[in-house]
This record gives structure tokens, sequence and C-alpha cells, in this order.
């Protein structure tokens, strides 16, 4: 029997290797370890709970004002223990977070082979987004199993020289989370309160955008707002003081802007299948939205992304406040955008990725 261990610690990485974990666990020859290491607490905990998945270990590393440099450190000496004792056939991480960063590391030093889930994603820009690019560029350099989510993440890692053999197009884990959470019979107060309106969905947290970035964001969805009366607009905000404190300056007296506490995945997914656009900055959205036919505006001025620019289901359009406004306007209007965007394929996969990674390792190990 081999030993696989899933190592994650925010929230987006536990959305989608928690499918992962479920299709390994149903693999008899394979025994299934996970360690979290609470890079997010509260926001991971509310991800493992939905899907129903228990940690084998928890490095509990969260701490306030905590900075890249102590995450780093807390994640690679506590991972040393973890992986010294357990001593797995194979490490798995996911992504571009400083967990997956250091984890990787910890079982590069150790000798363990790292399989890299959703590999070969980039900008090509080292500080944007940042520090998520070098971390997905850098584990990369040393992983024996590159889970590419689309052909043009395979072709990124064989043009820098990964061999053949070890990279594998599966499709993204994501899109096998939301077979799980997203549900017909769902209720919301929130979703109640915007029922009569078309509703947009508003997710910003981006490091590169904090501050002056974000104000624009937020003064040109402002703008947009005030002209249509028909839009109402949902904001889970982010718990970064930054980010609550910008979005108060900007948004909190107006009656068709809702800002709300951060949602646990299962809510947040059905809030997304019941928007009428998608605003965001984050990435796993980018890949989520079109499997359920929603129009996606990036409010960034790069995205690792480029297949679903490339398919017309997001549109990039950064930051500044004119861009912001023009995009969002152009979609609230023209039907044949909106009409184009939101039937446009699904280039991120079918839900089935967690079943092809299992697969291949079952081949390989």
């Amino acid at each position: 029997m081999k030993k696989i261990i899933l190592v994650f610690g925010t929230r987006p990485e536990a959305i989608k290797m928690c499918p992962l974990v479920l299709e390994l666990r149903q693999r008899e020859r394979f025994k299934t370890i996970v360690c979290v290491t609470g890079q997010h607490r509260e926001m991971l905990d509310s991800v493992l709970h939905a899907f129903g998945v228990v940690p084998d270990h928890d490095l509990s590393i969260m701490d306030s004002g905590q900075t890249l440099f102590d995450i780093t450190q807390k994640v690679m000496l506590g991972m040393r223990g973890v992986l010294e004792t357990e001593k797995p056939d194979v490490i798995l991480v996911h992504g571009d977070t400083t967990t997956t960063f250091a984890a990787a590391v910890a079982g590069f030093y150790l000798g363990i082979p790292v399989g890299h889930v959703e590999a070969g994603l980039r900008t090509y820009n080292v500080r944007s987004p940042f520090p998520e690019e070098f971390n997905r560029q850098a584990v990369d350099i040393f992983t024996d199993f590159n889970f590419a989510p689309t052909e043009t993440s395979r072709e990124n890692l064989l043009r820098e020289g990964k061999r053949h053999e070890t990279v594998f197009v599966t499709g993204n884990t994501g899109i096998d989370a939301l077979k799980t959470t997203v549900r017909d019979d769902f209720k919301h107060p929130e979703l109640e309160w915007a029922a009569d309106s078309r509703l947009v969905m508003l997710t910003a947290h981006r490091r590169e955008n904090l501050g002056e970035p974000m104000s624009r964001i937020f003064r040109a969805i402002r703008r947009v707002v005030d002209e249509f009366p028909d839009i109402k607009v949902i904001y889970p905000v982010h718990r970064n003081p930054i980010v609550v404190n910008t979005a108060e300056n900007e948004f909190g007296d107006h009656r068709r802007i809702r800002l709300i506490p951060p949602l646990d995945v299962l809510p947040f997914h059905n809030f997304l299948a019941r928007s009428y656009i998608i605003l965001t900055d984050s990435g796993g959205i980018q890949e989520e939205a079109p499997s359920l036919g929603k129009p996606v505006l990036v409010l960034r001025d790069t995205t690792e992304r480029p297949e679903g620019v490339a398919a017309g289901t997001l549109k990039l359009v950064g930051t500044g406040e004119d861009d912001v406004y023009d995009g969002f306007r152009q979609l609230i209007t023209d039907d044949a955008l909106y009409e184009a965007m939101s039937k446009a394929s699904n280039p991120y996969g079918d839900g089935f990725a967690s079943k092809r990674i299992a697969d291949i390792l079952e081949e390989h190990l």
C-alpha cells in the first residue's frame, strides 16, 4: 500500500483538494493522509466541515499579524516533523500559496517525491500576483508529478523544461467541488434581499490591489450601481483590516451594496450560481464561474488563467476606475456580450479531475 499525504492550508486550497482527498480515500491501494497548516483558520475549517474531511495532522500556524517569513518558517519546520514521522511515498500540494511552497520544499529536502495539483499556471510576472507567481514557479522546478488543469498549463511546463512523462492534463479539481456544493433548493436571506434585482457578486482581496487600486475598483462599481437601479451587489468582505476599511469607506452607506462576512464554501458557491455577473480578483472563481454560466470581470492587470479569456468567459479589466466602470457598464447594457460570455465553453474541465489524478497515481506509484 502506498502512502500519500496531501498538504494544504487556505480556504481556496481546501476547496480544490478536498474532492481529491475523497477520491483517494476510495482507493484501496492508497493510505491517504491529510495535513493542514491552518494558514487560514476559520475559513479552512468551514471547508473541511462541508466536505466531511478530518485532518490527520494540523500544524495550526495561524497567528495575528504574521508575515510571509513567519508562515514559511512555521510550515517548513512543522512539515519536517510530519514527513519524518509518516514517511509518505508522495506529497501532494496545491496551487500557489506560501503553504504550497514551504511544504513542497520540505518534501524536496527530505527526498520525498512531490506532486503539484494545478501546476503550470503562469503570468510570467514574478511580482503579479505576489507572492503566488513565485511560489508556483519555484515549486514546479522540482516536482515529480505535474497535474496541469489545461493544455495551456501543460505547454508552459514543457516550455520550461519539464519532462513530458511528468506532466498530465487533468482538468481543475475546483470544478469537481461544485458537484458537492451547488444545490437547487439552496436558500439564504441575502439572496432573498437580491431576488428582485440583477445580483452582482464581488470578491476583492489580492495583496497587489490593497490601497488605492482597491479604492478605484470600488468607486467604479459604486458609479455603475448608482446608474442602474436594478443592480444589487453582495460583497463577502475578506477579514484583512485594510480590505474591511476600504470597503466600509467606499460602500458603507449604499442601500444596494451589501457588505457581509466571508461565506462558507457551500453558501458561497450557491451565491455564485444565482448571480448575474461576478466581479473578482480571485483565481479560483475564474475557473468556477464558467461552469455556472456566469460572466466574469477580472479586477486585475494580469491573469494566470488566459484560457478563460481566450474562451470568452472572462474579461480582464484591470484596476483603473474608468476601466472597471466601462467594463462593468458594458456588460450590464450589452445583451449580446452578456449572452456570449455566459454561454462560452468552460476550458477548465468536466468535474472528473480528481479521478484522473488518482488514476495517474495508481499507475505510476
